[in-house]
């Protein structure tokens, strides 16, 4: 075992008064109060020798934060998110229940914060961490809604990296992610002409009947045996039941394992909305958001098989995840051409939900995973 690894043996005690103390500030990704109350907690968190920290404001969010160090050879990225799922008041508190702790984070994935957190802090404690590759540690506080300001800084921090380690939930068999589906979001209006549905009802364009028939054919896009999805979730139009509608909407949510069926999905939502057959209507399909997939590359699975022997020598699983359907900043990392792996995070289930829990002794076997692995 090495120093780190046994140093770490040690840390659950302080491990677990950290968790709480992130856990139990609210960092919905919509509260930024809440979001920055945990900036400056990661700030101490991760005030250590060697390692260099620098927020990058936002007047949407809670801040990110850039963490550094100096070493030789290319940067090995190390990525994780602040912010949560729950609203100030849905799901609050932290518990311990046994080998379990729940609360709102405990693995989506304020767990994750403190691994990477020990990790470092046991090489920072033994050998320095000027004896490891340089590490680039982004911690971004909008990842629960698609990273709008997270993706850019990464794709600026991260360039370059030889290497990106993901600390999003750890799953309950301890399986690594290697590959998640692309997301994407899309708004389709449509627009037609009002008119009165007992007097002019042939003057007026049925913007529902265009959507509805918009609908129709992008839900069936969805296929079994290539992994796309089309889901419209909402809808909404029209103003009364005796108005023909002049518009509606309606929100889609779209989901592809590789680019390259990506890019034939919106060529495909673009089709639908040109052959609707609604005479005097139209549909415009407007992107809204969306992650390109995390998908293999040369590399990964070399990845996978050094980190996952480390993970095996703290007595966790090296197993490969199947395919994940939600996406994480780890696409945005293999997206940019950097050999990726997910879901290093401590033991748990539930995230999104309340029921939401860790293993708490995995704090210490994934924090001593990475440690050694950063070591070799």
């Amino acid at each position: 075992m090495t120093d780190a690894a046994q140093w770490l043996g040690t840390q659950l005690p302080a491990m677990e008064a950290a968790l709480q103390a992130l856990v139990e500030l609210n960092s919905f990704t919509g509260n930024r109060e809440g979001g920055q109350r945990v900036v400056r907690l990661l700030e101490d968190v991760f005030a250590m020798p060697g390692l260099e920290g620098e927020r990058i404001g936002s007047d949407r969010f809670a801040d990110h934060l850039v963490f550094r160090s100096q070493g030789k050879g290319a940067a090995i990225a190390l990525v994780g998110h602040l912010d949560t799922v729950f609203p100030p008041g849905t799901f609050e508190g932290y518990r311990v229940e046994g080998k379990l702790r729940r609360g709102p984070g405990v693995l989506d994935m304020k767990g994750g914060l403190v691994v990477i957190a020990w990790a470092l802090k046991a090489i920072a404690s033994t050998v320095g961490l000027s004896a490891i590759a340089p590490i680039t540690l982004v911690i971004v506080s909008d990842e629960e809604v698609g990273s709008p300001e997270g993706a850019p800084l990464l794709r600026h921090v991260i360039a370059g990296a030889q290497l990106a380690l993901v600390f999003e939930s750890g799953r309950a068999n301890d399986a690594i992610v290697t590959q998640r589906k692309g997301t994407g979001s899309a708004r389709a209006v449509a627009t037609g002409k009002p008119a009165h549905a007992g007097n002019a009802y042939w003057d007026g364009a049925n913007a529902i009947w265009a959507l509805s028939r918009f609908v129709d054919r992008v839900q069936a896009l969805s296929s079994r045996e290539s992994g796309v999805t089309v889901n419209v979730g909402t809808i909404s139009g029209g103003t009364s039941k005796n108005t023909v509608p002049a518009e509606a909407k309606a929100e889609l949510d779209l989901r592809f394992p590789t680019k390259a069926l990506s890019d034939q999905l919106w060529t495909s939502l673009q089709q639908a909305a040109d052959t609707l057959g609604v005479e005097g209507a139209t549909v415009k399909v407007e992107q809204t958001g969306g992650r390109i997939p995390m998908e293999k590359l040369p590399g990964t699975d070399a990845l996978l098989q050094r980190y996952g022997a480390c993970a095996k020598a703290h007595g966790l699983s090296s197993d490969e995840a199947p395919p994940q359907g939600g996406g994480s900043d780890g696409n945005t990392a293999a997206a940019m051409g950097i050999p990726t792996i997910d879901a290093l995070g401590p033991r748990g289930k539930g995230f999104h939900t309340p029921d939401e829990y860790i293993e708490v002794d995995t704090l210490i076997s994934r924090a001593q995973a990475l440690a050694d692995f950063l070591l070799s």
